[in-house]
């Protein structure tokens, strides 16, 4: 360009605004990078939440509601831990 055309641009205020066009394109990407990164994050974790309990955890569930009684209970509890 010529220094008479960047003298007119910048005289009608172009050169400020292409600032804050780069700087919106870079909000963009940096949003949808950001937004696909949670979405990956949380359809990884609605897996994860049946493994979150251990096999003592689900005993004691089992205990609680009435499943098993108190000596069947003890007695895995005993082969878990050992």
């Amino acid at each position: 360009m010529s220094a008479n055309m960047m003298e007119r641009m910048t005289d009608c205020g172009w050169m400020p605004m292409m600032g804050f066009g780069m700087l919106f394109m870079a909000l963009f990407w940096v949003a949808l990078i950001v937004g696909i990164v949670l979405v990956v994050k949380w359809l990884m974790g609605q897996g994860g939440a049946s493994r979150k309990d251990s096999a003592l955890d689900i005993l004691k569930k089992r205990y609680a509601r009435g499943e098993i009684n108190k000596q069947e209970f003890e007695e895995r509890k005993r082969d878990l831990l050992a």
